[in-house]
């Protein structure tokens, strides 16, 4: 890679960062609900979506010119198209929220958010790794911590949706909640997708 060219790897932590904030983001709106200030939130989601994709598009545009990349152009792309999925997916909660008029939260959603909010600060400790990953001893070890993260989604996941389906009548509340808790754990499964790459990128280029 030139000297002066783009270090793939700071681009990957600094993309997990935007995770981190839209997950810190979601993690607040639940803790302090206020329906009233739901397009206020989703505009500073929105900043922070916005912000991701202008530097996966900066990361693009500079592989183009790229020479010789630290690892395969296409493990990079795949990569930095996977960590951003993580972010559109939390962003796609609070348009939701937004979207079927919640006025209440169900008490469950805060679980989800803590959750989520665990997976993205060990997919940033992973990514911290990624500079020095033929060498480093921690990569392993966080892939099974996000790997076992996911699974505790999915428990949230069909408790959640047994509580909906056994206490709430309203079809129109169960139709809206059942989309919302696909994509509680739709951040989840986003979270670990990046994980299974990392994972095949590791093992294709050591």
């Amino acid at each position: 890679m030139a000297k002066k060219g783009m270090n793939y790897f700071d681009a990957f932590t600094q993309g997990v960062e935007f995770g981190c904030q839209a997950a810190a983001l979601l993690r607040d709106c639940f803790a302090q609900y206020d329906p009233e200030q739901l397009p206020q939130r989703m505009e500073e989601m929105h900043r922070i979506e916005h912000a991701a994709d202008e530097m996966k598009h900066g990361m693009m545009q500079s592989l183009l010119r790229e020479f010789l990349p630290p690892i395969e152009r296409e493990d990079i792309m795949e990569l930095a198209n996977t960590i951003d999925d993580v972010t559109d997916s939390i962003e796609d909660v609070l348009l939701r929220l937004y979207m079927f008029n919640i006025t209440r939260l169900r008490p469950d959603v805060q679980e989800f958010a803590e959750v989520i909010a665990r997976l993205c600060a060990a997919l940033k400790q992973m990514a911290g790794e990624m500079h020095n990953f033929r060498r480093s001893t921690q990569i392993r070890e966080l892939v099974i911590e996000i790997n076992h993260l996911e699974e505790e989604g999915d428990r949230l996941y069909s408790k959640a949706m047994r509580q909906l389906y056994t206490s709430q009548e309203d079809p129109v509340a169960v139709m809206a909640w059942t989309t919302l808790y696909d994509h509680l754990e739709k951040c989840c499964d986003r979270c670990e997708d990046v994980a299974d790459v990392v994972e095949r990128v590791i093992m294709k280029n050591t």
